[in-house]
């Protein structure tokens, strides 16, 4: 019952994710528009607490690649956002997050992962295109929710409902937390608050 905060590229971004209570950074490696270098991605982390778990997204990248920047960087998870193989995944350094398009083939059995993440389907990015998909496909999924990353479309909106409707362990969101693609301060605090709350809602439910 966790949060991720992606894209992150800035020191200033990180921060205010980390007070509202974010329990991840992700930092993009692969092309996109929130593509950070490593050198920059090692100042923030550097100065993320050691709490806040810190991931390096990466598309078809090399394994070699990975692993040095994992290691320069301080990464706690590699999270895998392209057609990589499971030989891949096992020859890398840090805990693999294994990113799935929800029009792809999942099939987790494949991947020794810490967590599964389900993605909209694919735009001219892997990940982080802001369009939401029909949750109830995710419901005949063989993905233990404990181990499921929910990403694709989720904003301050929506978030509640998509964690009712599909009980993840962690929220991702990247696009939904922006405006005029720079991460805006009032949506990452109105963002991590409603998702935790509604997580907390869902728990005391379960419990009941």
């Amino acid at each position: 019952m966790k949060v991720k905060i992606c894209g992150i590229t800035n020191m200033e971004s990180a921060r205010v994710a980390v007070d509202a209570g974010a329990d991840f950074l992700g930092f993009v490696f692969a092309e996109s528009r929130r593509k950070i270098s490593p050198a920059v991605a090692k100042q923030i982390a550097d100065q993320v607490p050691t709490h806040v778990k810190k991931v390096g997204v990466f598309v078809n990248e090399s394994p070699e690649i990975i692993n040095e920047i994992s290691q320069y960087v301080g990464l706690d998870f590699i999270q895998l956002h392209g057609d990589e193989t499971p030989e891949i995944a096992s020859s890398l350094n840090r805990p693999i997050i294994k990113a799935w398009s929800i029009q792809d083939k999942i099939d987790p059995t494949t991947f020794s992962c810490k967590y599964y993440l389900i993605d909209s389907p694919k735009g001219a990015y892997r990940g982080g295109n802001g369009i939401a998909f029909d949750w109830s496909l995710l419901q005949n999924l063989p993905i233990q929710k404990e181990k499921l990353i929910l990403a694709g479309g989720l904003n301050a909106e929506n978030v509640a409902s998509a964690i009712h409707s599909v009980h993840p362990a962690i929220i991702d969101v990247s696009s939904g937390v922006e405006t005029n693609g720079q991460k805006d301060p009032i949506k990452i605090d109105a963002f991590v608050k409603i998702a935790k709350q509604a997580f907390q809602t869902l728990k005391e439910s379960v419990e009941r």
